[in-house]
């Protein structure tokens, strides 16, 4: 309304829900807004106009992408975009593909990507939402913003339904009413702490320990730098090294250059040339002992350590971290044992703490 050569576009992936759904919402919204005598509704095709100037709010199906394509407007462009249960769509590529087609031939664009949450962590789009642009901005309200004056717009069944569930399955509650990625139940670690660590934090740390886990492709070379506060059993995760085709030179160059070589580095022993490489190039390396069992017990002691990462400082760690859960069998029954699988730094982890739990282990 206040940008007269701009065109909105609302979209859902199966075109039939739309008219109950994100297009009654526009209507309610309109109506909320005062507007109602300047906007008329039209239900064939789909599409809501403002009648001062003639602009419209079109509502597609992702279902028929020739359909977005031919979309064409008698004056102005699309400048908004609304993507409606984004995790209905098939992928960042598919959203991307539509965006290419409908952002043309203006200068102010809005993209609005909504939905709640699903319960995996891994669904791509609980892990496309925490993607940082410098132009994104990620919101998240639930009904507890709600002050009392506004109670009556959901009703006081809601909130005694809420406070049930929420005594009855507190997963089930945060997910359902508070929008977090709870997971499906496998999730490897739970004792996972997602904030940032500040520089004074930083500053503090002094039982620091590295472990690499080697890799070229399609692999990844990954190096992890910590700090363990055995006191309070809570291991911090500094900074990484992760990478695909980067030669021993390479991360060897990394590790001396980053001042990283004052303590050694603890590296997967399947390799020993590279841990010569490491060592003729200047890096304490050192080989981890491994043994049996060692996987299983390493990854059990690490489950029962608080771990706390910085997405900033350490991105692919809080990817692998956040995400790792175990496998299930085709009745959809959890399966003992840890997936061999995206977790290269949560390897290089169990090699750079390997001396500490080793003897806890060896007591045992």
């Amino acid at each position: 309304m206040l940008n007269p050569a701009v065109h909105a576009l609302v979209l859902r992936k199966v075109a039939r829900t739309l008219k109950d759904s994100v297009y009654a919402q526009y209507e309610w919204a309109i109506h909320q807004l005062g507007v109602s005598e300047l906007w008329e509704a039209k239900k064939s095709p789909l599409e809501l106009v403002f009648k001062p100037t003639g602009q419209k709010i079109l509502f597609r199906g992702a279902d028929d992408p020739t359909k977005i394509k031919s979309i064409k407007t008698e004056f102005g462009y699309i400048g908004i975009t609304h993507f409606e249960e984004k995790d209905q769509f098939a992928g960042r590529a598919e959203i991307d593909s539509i965006l290419q087609s409908t952002m043309r031939g203006g200068e102010l664009f809005w993209n609005f990507e909504s939905c709640n949450p699903p319960r995996s962590k891994d669904n791509w789009a609980n892990r496309d939402s925490l993607e940082e642009r410098e132009d994104r901005i990620q919101h998240t309200s639930t009904y507890l913003g709600l002050d009392k004056s506004h109670r009556e717009w959901l009703g006081e069944a809601f909130f005694r339904e809420a406070e049930e569930l929420k005594k009855r399955d507190e997963k089930r509650y945060q997910h359902e009413y508070l929008g977090v990625p709870v997971g499906l139940g496998g999730n490897v670690f739970e004792n996972l702490e997602l904030r940032p660590i500040s520089d004074d934090e930083l500053r503090q740390f002094d039982h620091i320990y590295q472990g690499v886990d080697w890799g070229w492709f399609p692999d990844q070379y990954a190096f992890i730098r910590l700090h363990y506060d055995k006191t309070r059993e809570t291991i911090y995760l500094l900074d990484e090294n992760y990478g695909n085709r980067m030669s021993n030179e390479e991360t060897a160059k990394w590790i001396l250059d980053h001042g990283y070589n004052e303590e050694f580095t603890t590296c997967d022993s399947a390799e020993k040339k590279s841990i010569s490489d490491y060592r003729s190039l200047g890096v304490k390396a050192k080989e981890a002992v491994k043994g049996p069992s060692s996987v299983e017990y390493g990854m059990k002691w690490l489950q029962h350590r608080t771990i706390v990462i910085d997405r900033k400082r350490t991105p692919h760690a809080f990817e692998e971290f956040s995400r790792y859960e175990f496998e299930q069998n085709r009745e959809g029954e959890w399966i003992s044992g840890y997936p061999d699988r995206n977790n290269h730094l949560i390897d290089a982890v169990r090699y750079a703490l390997e001396r500490v739990y080793g003897k806890y282990r060896s007591q045992a």
